[in-house]
C-alpha cells in the first residue's frame, strides 16, 4: 500500500507539519471515497485524525498553493530531458446561492452561454514527451465593479450601434499614426500576466519556457503584446475570417513611403508555394499552409499555418488558423504545441468528475481557494500514482485507483474489529483480493476453494 504521508514529505518545506498531516488525511479520503467531494464527506472516510473539525481547519487554513503545486511537480512529476510548454486556461464551475466568493455569470462553453458560478484560470506545464499537463498554478477570477461596468457599458454600446456611413476613401482629414506598440491591457489580461510573470520567478528558470499556449479567446493583439511582455511566444488561434496579407514584393512606385502590405490572403484560393503537407483520408483531403502574413492591427509579422480540409464527394470546405508569434517555429511544431493545449482540459475533467471541482461546497475566499486547489492538486497526485500502477498493470485508470484505495479502506476497518489479528500472509492475501474489487483494469479475484 502506497504511504501517502511520505509521497508528501516533500512539502515539508511550503506546509507546517501540523497541515501536512491533515492533507493526508484528507488525500486519502479522496482517494477511497465514494459520492460528492464536500468536507463532510471527506470527514466520514479520513478515518482516526480525519474528524470534520479537522477538516474544517484544513479548508480554513491559508495554503501557498502556488509553491505546494510546484515542489510536488519537481520532486514527482519533473523530466530534466523533457520540453515543456506553458498552456492556460479558464475553468468554469457553477454554483447557487449568493454569498459564495467571487459568485458571478461566466461564458460556459460547455452551456454555450452565460452562467452563475466561479471562474478559475489556470496555468499547467505541458510534457511534450510525456504528453500530459501537469496544473502548477490556480487563481480564482474575480471581476471588480469596474470591470462589470465596463462590459455592461459595452454590450449597450453594441447593442444600440448605429449602422455605418460610409466615408471616402483616403485618410481622414486630421487622422495621425498610431504606435501599435501602445497597447492597452484588460483587466483579464493584467491578471494573466500576473499569474505568468509569478510562475516564471517561482520557477527560477529551473525549466526553459518558450511557448504560452491558449485558445482562440486570446487570438488578439491584446493577448500577444501580454506574452511578449513576459518574454514568452505565444500560441493561439485566429478567427477564421481573420484579414492577414501576403508581405508585399512589388517594385517601388518611386515616391512615399515603400509599401508594406501586398494583396490581402484568401484562404479558398492559398498559393502553391506556401503548401506543406497534403494527406487525403476517407475523401477528405487536408492541406496544410505555412505563411508568414500580416495583420494590420499587430506590430509585427505572424508564423500562421492554415489547416484546410476539403470533402472531395461534397465538395463542403473548412479551416483552421493557427499562429505564433515565433517567425522559426516549423509548422508541425505549432500544430502539435496547439493540440497539446487541449490537455488542461483533461485536467478541469478530472478535477470535476474524481476530486471535487463541481462539488464543494464552501463560501468563504480562503475555503473556495483550498477546494479549488486541492482538486487540481489531486490531479498531478493521481498521475504519480497511476505511473507505479501502470508498471504492472498498463491500463490503469482513475476509476481502478480509486477502487483500489476504496478495497484497502474496507479491509482496514475489518481487521479493527476482530479479536486477534491474523497472519501477514493472510492479511496480504485479503487485501490482494479485496483491492481488487470494483476494478475495471485487474484480475479479478478468484473466490473458488484453494
Amino acid at each position: 500500500m502506497v504511504d501517502i504521508l511520505a509521497l508528501l514529505q516533500c512539502l515539508n518545506t511550503c506546509l507546517s507539519k501540523t497541515v501536512l498531516r491533515q492533507l493526508s488525511h484528507v488525500v486519502f479520503a479522496m482517494l477511497a471515497m465514494t459520492g460528492r467531494v464536500t468536507m463532510l464527506g471527506l470527514s466520514r472516510w479520513a478515518g482516526q485524525g480525519g474528524s470534520y473539525r479537522t477538516v474544517q481547519r484544513f479548508f480554513h487554513t491559508v495554503i501557498p498553493w502556488a509553491q505546494v503545486l510546484w515542489v510536488f511537480f519537481c520532486q514527482h512529476g519533473l523530466d530534466q530531458g523533457a520540453v515543456y510548454i506553458l498552456a492556460g486556461d479558464e475553468c468554469v464551475v457553477t454554483k447557487s446561492g449568493k454569498k459564495t466568493y467571487g459568485l458571478d455569470r461566466f461564458f460556459s462553453s460547455l452551456y454555450s452561454k452565460q452562467v452563475p458560478g466561479l471562474a478559475f484560470f489556470a496555468l499547467s506545464l505541458v510534457s511534450v514527451k510525456e504528453r500530459y499537463a501537469f496544473p502548477v498554478r490556480v487563481e480564482q477570477v474575480v471581476r471588480g465593479a469596474a470591470e462589470k461596468a465596463a462590459s455592461q457599458a459595452k454590450r449597450e454600446a453594441r447593442k444600440s450601434q448605429a449602422p455605418v456611413q460610409a466615408r471616402k476613401p483616403g485618410r481622414p482629414t486630421g487622422r495621425r499614426n498610431k504606435n501599435r506598440l501602445d497597447v492597452a491591457l484588460t483587466p483579464e489580461l493584467l491578471h494573466i500576466q500576473t499569474l505568468v510573470q509569478d510562475q516564471l520567478r517561482l520557477m527560477a528558470g529551473l525549466v526553459p519556457l518558450t511557448y504560452l499556449a491558449l485558445d482562440g479567446h486570446f487570438g488578439n493583439k491584446y493577448a500577444l503584446h501580454m506574452v511578449r511582455q513576459c518574454h514568452l511566444h505565444l500560441i493561439s488561434k485566429l478567427r477564421a475570417d481573420a484579414a492577414l496579407y501576403l508581405p508585399y514584393a512589388g517594385p517601388y512606385s518611386g515616391h512615399g513611403a515603400h509599401r508594406k502590405y501586398g494583396t490581402r490572403l484568401d484562404y479558398r484560393h492559398i498559393p502553391d508555394k506556401y503548401l506543406k503537407q497534403t494527406t487525403v483520408e476517407k475523401q477528405i483531403e487536408m492541406r496544410i499552409y505555412q505563411i508568414q502574413a500580416l495583420h494590420k492591427e499587430v506590430a509585427q509579422p505572424l508564423n500562421v499555418v492554415i489547416i484546410v480540409k476539403v470533402n472531395r464527394q461534397s465538395g463542403a470546405w473548412a479551416h483552421v488558423i493557427l499562429f505564433s508569434s515565433d517567425l522559426e517555429l516549423a509548422y508541425d511544431r505549432l500544430i502539435d504545441y496547439y493540440g497539446l493545449r487541449f490537455q488542461i482540459e483533461f485536467n478541469f475533467r478530472d478535477a470535476k468528475q474524481y476530486w471535487g471541482l463541481e462539488d464543494f461546497m464552501n463560501v468563504n475566499q480562503t475555503a473556495v481557494t483550498n477546494a479549488a486547489n486541492l482538486s487540481l492538486f489531486m490531479v498531478n497526485l493521481a498521475y504519480r500514482l497511476l505511473r507505479d500502477f501502470r508498471q504492472t498493470e498498463p491500463a490503469c485508470s482513475v476509476l481502478d485507483l480509486k477502487a483500489h484505495f476504496r478495497g484497502y479502506k474496507y479491509v482496514d476497518e475489518m481487521l479493527k474489529l476482530l479479536p486477534q489479528k491474523p497472519e501477514p500472509i493472510l492479511i496480504t492475501h485479503i487485501f490482494n483480493q479485496v483491492t481488487c474489487l470494483g476494478r475495471i483494469h485487474a484480475t479479478q479475484p478468484d473466490f473458488g476453494p484453494s
